[in-house]
């Protein structure tokens, strides 16, 4: 049977192999949206694993907040890329620094 443990290692290697491709990849901005989904996936996994093993449904209606702010996130996040991919021709953060004062 999959305990808790079980659930909570998979959820651990997910967050940690997230935070590896935020910084191992810094220059790719669509890596860097897919680490954070990564990430915010890694701890619903632990919110609904919680959630079951203690009878409880509250982090389980918990995680459909988190994904809908998350594909909001990654909705507005690629809109923000096409139109910088636009007007820059690139993806790469390096050479997004318009913004700089």
């Amino acid at each position: 049977m999959i305990g808790l443990s079980h659930y909570l290692t998979l959820a651990a290697i997910l967050f940690c192999m997230s935070v590896v491709g935020i910084f191992l990849n810094r220059k790719n901005v669509i890596i860097l949206l897919m680490s954070i989904e990564l990430m915010l996936l890694s701890v619903n996994i632990n919110f609904v694993a919680f959630s079951y093993f203690l009878d409880d449904a509250a982090g389980q209606i918990f995680v459909f907040f988190i994904l809908t702010v998350a594909a909001a996130e990654a909705a507005i996040g690629l809109a923000i890329l096409v139109v910088l991919f636009r007007n820059r021709s690139t993806i790469n953060v390096a050479d997004l620094d318009t913004l700089k004062g």
